[in-house]
């Protein structure tokens, strides 16, 4: 554990933009004709969304919230399957209810950071094949091309979607992910002048054995799978995965206005583990939830040798960031952890404008409601949202524009512990 009551202030950059995200599938509710939705119950120990936090029937509540908390810029996304519940049938109440949502954001003095597709597609798009079949990208233009327009009065930044496939699962679906985000990107610049592009997962590879040859090799390879593919495409218009023909595909060259990052720990590589990723060290696991959770480690040092990773003439936002526990003082220290890390990669020269938390609620994540990442508590069978501790930490450092040592005190009394004894 870190000592973060030994940590001096900081202050970050004039203007620096502060706020929170979460995806339309895991807090809206009834999503039924999305392709998730049909599939939960098939996955093993997953529950059902259901009404997951209710946030379709409660939106303006929690704009209302987002606000208060003195939030800046709220990103969230369109849920694909509401809106064209049938191929080439558009419900028009859908549309008109996210663009309901935007004008209250705007009325809040809140920006609106609109992301396309956060995962979930309709069901069926998928029973086509969805993004496993290159084909399959027209209808997605199609559905970006109808809404869009509708959308672009209020959007103040695009996503057009959420954390590409991982080409060492499936390299065709990542390369035809990246091109349905030129082809998007390329319109959306057409009808808009607000900055577009798509968040990714920047996870740094780390070496099992940290001078071991071949977990150093294996590190670099999938940092080359996860992070390098979408790096080198947006720099040379160059398609290159491991084991996979390259590509040409010129209209990837440049077409992302910023970087946005999801940060959140690194992957141990370990070349003699039959499935990589390799265990956590022992003396940095975490297990914050009563779950088995990727994100059991806290690693501030990944976040600014990620930043740093996808530094060149772009700015980067940090589009996610955010710790799941049930101990509330741990989501403290952990987002005084990583604005730090993001702070230390803003003094070696990054262009870093912002940062988003996950999430602004506890939700349907994983599959299952036990993951908490909400900076507000969701009672799931009133829907009752309840700020967190964590929630008014996070709202005095917007108001500060930076973290101050009288801010955490207010906060956290003593570091926590997992011992049960």
């Amino acid at each position: 554990m870190y000592d973060v009551f030994s940590l001096n202030d900081f202050q970050f950059p004039e203007g620096f933009l502060w706020g929170s995200a979460t995806a339309g599938h895991q807090i809206e509710g009834n999503n039924i004709h999305s392709s998730h939705y049909h599939t939960e119950t098939t996955w093993p120990e997953s529950a059902r969304s259901g009404r997951a936090c209710n946030g379709y029937e409660l939106w303006r509540q929690d704009v209302d919230m987002l606000a208060e908390l003195g939030h800046q810029a709220y990103r969230f996304s369109l849920e694909w399957a509401r809106i064209e519940p049938e191929e080439g049938v558009w419900n028009q109440d859908a549309i008109d209810h996210y663009r309901d949502e935007m004008i209250r954001l705007k009325e809040k003095g809140v920006k609106v950071y609109l992301t396309l597709l956060h995962f979930t597609t309709p069901f069926w798009f998928e029973e086509k094949g969805g993004f496993s079949k290159e084909e399959n990208i027209r209808y997605f233009e199609r559905f970006a091309e109808k809404v869009a327009p509708l959308y672009a009065p209020y959007a103040d930044a695009w996503f057009v979607m959420n954390e590409w496939f991982s080409a060492l699962q499936d390299a065709h679906r990542a390369f035809h992910h990246i091109r349905a985000h030129a082809r998007v990107y390329h319109f959306l610049k057409s009808i808009s002048k607000a900055p577009v592009s798509s968040a990714h997962m920047a996870l740094e590879m780390y070496p099992n054995r940290y001078f071991d040859e071949f977990d150093q090799l294996t590190a670099a390879m999938k940092n080359w799978a996860v992070n390098s593919v979408i790096r080198h495409a947006v720099r040379t218009g160059e398609l290159i995965a491991p084991g996979i023909d390259a590509e040409d595909c010129p209209e990837i060259r440049g077409a992302m206005d910023f970087w946005a990052l999801n940060l959140y720990t690194r992957e141990l590589a370990d070349a003699r583990h039959p499935q990589i990723p390799a265990p956590r060290f022992p003396h940095k696991k975490l297990r914050m939830i009563d779950m088995d959770f990727y994100l059991e480690e806290m690693y501030p040092e990944g976040t600014t040798a990620m930043i740093e990773y996808f530094k060149d003439d772009r700015p980067v936002l940090i589009s996610e960031n955010g710790c799941s526990c049930d101990d509330d003082r741990f989501r403290i220290i952990y987002i005084t952890l990583y604005l730090s890390a993001v702070h230390d990669a803003i003094l070696r020269g990054c262009d870093v404008r912002g940062y988003l938390y996950w999430s602004l609620m506890d939700n349907f994540e994983w599959n299952s409601f036990l993951p908490r990442f909400g900076l507000v508590s969701v009672d799931f069978k009133t829907f009752e949202r309840t700020p967190k501790p964590s929630a008014y930490f996070f709202r005095d450092i917007i108001r500060n524009n930076g973290f101050s040592q009288s801010i955490l005190r207010k906060y956290l009394k003593e570091l926590p512990t997992l011992s049960k004894v």
